[in-house]
């Protein structure tokens, strides 16, 4: 059940099509799932690439969105699969309110189909829902969805963040007011309760899809020791394959933590 209940109709192409279009070359491409472990508890993906896969194709970029939202449903259920614990994805960054208006409707317009779905599967997908962001921007009708959704899916431990109107500085700032304001001790710990992902784990893991090598203001405190990951897939064209490469370039590398002895190995 949990995340792989959360999408049931299911590709079964999709644990085998690999992606011809990934620029990270010399990673052994998977017919099998990996299956993870206590390490790779958190993968967080940062979306890119929906307007230029509709504009190669001579499509509006908000095209590209459509099917961007089925390959985050694909990508999401994949990652239920193979036993990740928490799924980020930046769904709509405070940056991007300045794309056309035509673009960002869609989104908002994808986004409310999104919590239909989400509503209608509660019970079902068992998923604890977080909206990371300033919910602030949105008309009261679609903040008290969001809220609702999160209090009525508190009770699960699998669990979905879903960045929209998210920004890492933004984030930062209003953590540092609020635990000033408070009074209370300053410290990593006490800082880290203010945060909009305050109780749950930081990344092991950031993708990046696109071909782009930056995080664009994407949990920059809690990125501090993640592994970041980039591939030239755009994110439509991302498959169950491309998680696995990058999932396997996790495992290859060795995470001290600023320490020196390297932890073993894990084969997948």
């Amino acid at each position: 059940m949990g995340l792989l209940a959360f999408f049931r109709r299911r590709d079964t192409k999709d644990n085998t099509k690999a992606s011809s279009s990934s620029g990270n070359k010399g990673i052994i491409k998977k017919t099998e799932p990996v299956v993870v472990d206590d390490r790779l508890r958190h993968i967080a993906f940062i979306m890119d690439g929906n307007g230029r896969w509709a504009q190669k194709r001579g499509m509006p970029r908000e095209y590209g969105h459509v099917e961007g939202a089925a390959t985050f449903k694909r990508i999401v259920r994949y990652c239920g699969d193979i036993g990740i614990r928490i799924v980020t994805i930046y769904a709509f960054s405070t940056e991007n309110w300045r794309r056309p208006q035509s673009e960002v409707d869609r989104i908002m317009s994808l986004f409310s189909e999104y919590l239909d779905g989400a509503e209608r599967e509660l019970e079902e997908n068992k998923i604890r829902y977080a909206f990371l962001g300033d919910k602030m921007a949105f008309p009261p009708e679609i903040r008290e969805r969001m809220r609702a959704l999160e209090r009525a899916s508190v009770k699960y431990d699998l669990r979905l963040n879903v960045a929209i109107n998210y920004g890492a500085r933004a984030e930062i700032v209003r953590a540092a007011q609020e635990l000033a304001a408070s009074g209370g001790e300053i410290s990593e710990r006490t800082f880290a309760q203010h945060l909009y992902t305050r109780g749950c784990s930081d990344p092991d893991l950031i993708v990046r899809t696109g071909g782009e090598m930056r995080l664009s203001n994407f949990l920059l405190y809690q990125a501090a020791y993640s592994e970041l990951y980039f591939t030239d897939v755009l994110w439509p064209d991302m498959q169950p394959s491309d998680v696995d490469e990058a999932v396997c370039e996790f495992y290859r590398r060795s995470r001290r933590f600023g320490g020196v002895e390297a932890k073993k190995q894990h084969t997948v």
